[in-house]
């Protein structure tokens, strides 16, 4: 444990601005980056809310043009990426601002990527394969899970090969990031679900990732035991601020955690089944945390037990065995409470798209900081318990 905390490790993060009605402090912010033609992107389902036109309305005052790109659809595609940033670029826009949850701060971060370095989104595959760092960036998201507004992460969408592929480089980390609750108020519950989960299993995975250091501890515990105490309550018609607040906060200690240690086999299984089936990668990471976490347990167990404790189980003189017990059982009932289920239906679920599956989640960026090396046999037979053929 030592010799882990004393190694190298980098730290990045964005100008991050929390609290009430923090969206309407763009406009100041417009000003300091000096941008005339800032480029919206979000999706179409936004316009429908309140927030987001008072919003708008702090913008247009401080600049000679406002475009909107509202193209980018849950599961961000590269098709929408390259038509984003053709219009940036046709626009001669010099600010995106993304508006929206992951899928949205993910396709501005691609765009960002492509306006600058050309090419086609997909060549950035990987980790620090991108070059010059793109136009200012700012971020004010909309859900409390993915934290793409404070991350080195960028997850697009390969409609050729049907798979999400992940671009990590600090030159996608945003400039700002403007955190509200209010947004999250307009929320649908089972997609305030879904992303609660994420950002809960950001955190696991960091505190576990074979990458972790000290930074990254601090912010994964924290953003465990606030997402424990808020998630349940965040899916009510009773739901406060205050409860939206302290969510959002778990979901910004989770990225600011992840964004720097990296995930595990739940995000690289997750990416594979989301980009392939076209699943919500809230509900895919969900019903795989809980199978994961049996078979890394062993490998660290004692991390597996501050998670415990964060999670508000009582596991100072238990055995390992009952240790994995409790923390899968509280797993398991959280994803119950939120109406998520334990597996999902695929039509006609075929040998080949088994096969499929786990070769691109041994690929993924995302497994190889994973506390312990899955074989193919034991991946599938993840995927085996969690994918039902519907007939």
């Amino acid at each position: 444990m030592a010799e882990t905390l004393l190694e190298l490790r980098k730290f990045v993060i964005p100008e991050i601005i929390i609290g009430v009605d923090a969206r309407l402090l763009i406009g100041r912010y417009i000003s300091h980056f000096n941008a005339k033609k800032p480029l919206i992107v979000t999706d179409k389902n936004i316009h429908d809310f309140d927030w987001f036109h008072e919003t708008v309305d702090q913008i247009r005052p401080h600049v000679e043009k406002l475009c909107i790109f509202d193209e980018t659809t849950p599961n961000p595609k590269d098709i929408e990426a390259m038509i984003g940033a053709e219009l940036f670029l046709s626009l001669g826009c010099d600010l995106i601002i993304a508006i929206g949850g992951g899928s949205a701060i993910d396709c501005a971060k691609c765009i960002s990527i492509v306006a600058t370095n050309g090419g086609n989104v997909l060549d950035y595959e990987g980790v620090d394969e991108v070059q010059m760092p793109g136009p200012p960036l700012i971020c004010i998201p909309t859900t409390a899970g993915s934290s793409a507004d404070v991350s080195q992460f960028a997850i697009i969408k390969d409609t050729a090969a049907n798979i999400k592929r992940a671009i990590i480089s600090k030159k996608v980390v945003p400039d700002l990031a403007l955190i509200d609750p209010v947004p999250l108020m307009s929320m649908d519950p089972y997609l305030t679900a879904c992303t609660a989960m994420d950002a809960l299993t950001h955190a696991i995975e960091a505190y576990v990732s074979n990458t972790h250091s000290a930074l990254t501890d601090v912010h994964a515990l924290e953003s465990i035991g606030l997402i424990n105490q808020a998630v349940e309550q965040s899916v009510t018609p009773a739901r406060s601020i205050e409860t939206m607040f302290q969510l959002m906060l778990g979901s910004l200690q989770a990225g600011l955690a992840f964004s720097n240690a990296s995930l595990g086999a739940v995000h690289a299984m997750s990416h594979s089944m989301g980009g392939l089936l076209d699943l919500p990668h809230g509900e895919c990471n969900s019903i795989l945390l809980e199978h994961i976490i049996r078979i890394n347990f062993e490998t660290v167990p004692d991390r597996y037990r501050d998670i415990a404790r964060q999670l508000g189980l009582l596991v100072d003189n238990v055995s390992d065995y009952l240790l994995l017990e409790m923390i899968t059982t509280r797993i398991a009932s959280m994803r119950q409470n939120l109406s998520i289920p334990a597996s999902i239906m695929v039509p006609n679920l075929k040998e080949s798209t088994l096969d499929y599956l786990v070769e691109n989640a041994l690929n993924d960026p995302c497994m190889v900081t994973n506390p312990r090396v899955l074989t193919k046999e034991e991946v599938r037979m993840i995927y085996g318990r969690v994918l039902e053929s519907q007939k």
